[in-house]
């Protein structure tokens, strides 16, 4: 069992639960954080902080990885139960998460910045009381037309052809959150950004 302080770094994937949102563009967040699990051989299936939680290590770093269960907009309960629980600054938390404005298949690693319209990071802004957390955003593809409703996108799962482009993607995006946490966000950014 972990100690209060016995974790390195909290990695969150962001998505809603429930098998209707499975595949659905909002859930880019979820998908990266199993492939988290696989390469460091956690288990996300411990319900905790409003979510399901698994610990693991990586390169010696001691990880919590978290999926909020709270639904999209409120994710920030979670993160900041998890985050006080474990005394982590918001630094010592990485977010994965999908992004409109990138095109399926890119990612993009920040070490703080705004929410950008994403709810979920507006709600983890307003509850760390902090921008400065890393994220790695990963790219779903901006809404088909301006009149299309943004909900209905991002709730929309993605076509045959986007979902074999992204298949290599969520181990991607799972890799440059492993790299945040062993190397720092410079480096993980440079790799990564773009690709």
């Amino acid at each position: 069992m972990l100690g209060r302080s016995s974790a390195d770094w909290l990695i969150v994937g962001l998505g809603n639960p429930g098998k209707q949102y499975d595949r659905t563009r909002h859930n880019a967040g979820f998908r990266a954080l199993e492939c988290v699990a696989r390469e460091t051989g956690c288990r996300i299936d411990r319900g905790k902080f409003q979510g399901l939680m698994g610990q693991g290590s990586f390169e010696g770093r001691r990880l919590i990885l978290l999926m909020p269960q709270t639904y999209m907009n409120l994710s920030g309960d979670a993160v900041a139960q998890a985050a006080g629980f474990y005394k982590l600054p918001p630094e010592r938390v990485i977010v994965l998460c999908d992004d409109v404005s990138l095109e399926p298949g890119r990612l993009r690693v920040r070490g703080d910045g705004s929410a950008g319209g994403h709810n979920g990071l507006k709600s983890i802004i307003a509850r760390l009381g902090s921008q400065s957390f890393p994220r790695v955003k990963i790219g779903v593809g901006a809404k088909p037309h301006p009149d299309y409703d943004l909900a209905d996108w991002v709730l929309s799962t993605f076509s045959a052809q986007e979902e074999k482009t992204l298949e290599p993607v969520w181990e991607r995006a799972a890799q440059a959150a492993l790299l945040i946490a062993t190397q720092g966000v410079e480096k993980a950014a440079n790799r990564f950004n773009g690709k």
